[in-house]
């Protein structure tokens, strides 16, 4: 087996993404692609020269061809991958149903559920070769998306489309034996998206959970995981004891 890790993370140019990459590529012996619509963000570039064995790629979430050509990349440079982080996603509408254009509906779809459907069709045959014989392949999902632990924001195309993206996570885990398959719950982060939503909640001016607590945490579930113990599942980024609606105080959230 190689002692290297590959690793492919979509929406890599910031937030939680760039996060992860920035984690994983100060790590020995990986190699990093980072996945966004502008691989020449001044991010991935710094990105970059900090880290030789970060590759930036285009990636844009649910383009078949963009998709195609960022894992014929990965086979070229580095000859396989073990590890998928679907992280691309939107959260950009509020309101109620009744006043929600469809083509919200759609937007979010296109971006949140069918990203992670392009890019696994894109990837899998690579990564199911992984000569870790434990392909990862992560979504970075939402409690939002979860309805036996439902939380209100009056961001249904946002909540619709995590829900669907994690039944994804359920069939893929059925479908391959040797995948690993997760969703992932990030926590209410300080990102551009987390603090957008914060400010719409009247709650609080910046989201609750610190971008490096979520980070660590996500990676917690993913290092490591197994076939037995981690597929196939929603997992939280970290328990928290509160009476907070946003937190869960359970390893697994439900779908």
């Amino acid at each position: 087996m190689s002692s290297k890790l590959v690793y492919l993370i979509s929406g890599a140019n910031r937030g939680i993404g760039y996060g992860l990459a920035s984690i994983l590529a100060a790590r020995p012996n990986t190699i990093v692609f980072a996945g966004a619509r502008d691989p020449d963000a001044q991010s991935l570039s710094e990105l970059k020269d900090k880290h030789p064995n970060v590759y930036p790629v285009k990636l844009t979430s649910g383009d078949q061809s963009d998709n195609e050509a960022a894992v014929a990349l990965i086979q070229e440079i580095a000859g396989q991958l073990d590890v998928v982080i679907a992280n691309a996603g939107i959260a950009n509408y509020n309101g109620p149903v009744v006043d929600t254009p469809a083509e919200k509906f759609r937007e979010h779809f296109d971006v949140n559920t069918l990203g992670p459907v392009v890019l696994f069709q894109a990837a899998h045959k690579l990564l199911l070769a992984s000569p870790t014989g434990a392909p990862i392949f992560a979504v970075i999902s939402s409690l939002i998306g979860s309805m036996g632990r439902f939380f209100y924001i009056a961001a249904t195309p946002y909540g619709m489309s995590k829900a669907a993206v994690n039944f994804l996570v359920k069939t893929l885990d059925v479908e391959h034996p040797t995948l690993v398959t997760m969703a992932i719950e990030p926590g209410w982060t300080v990102t551009d998206m987390g603090n957008r939503g914060a400010s719409l909640s009247g709650r609080f001016e910046e989201a609750p959970v610190k971008l490096e607590d979520s980070l660590k945490g996500i990676l917690s579930r993913i290092d490591g995981a197994t076939k037995e113990k981690s597929s196939g599942k929603f997992w939280n980024f970290r328990v928290t004891q509160s009476d907070n609606p946003w937190d869960v105080d359970t390893e697994e959230i439900p779908w």
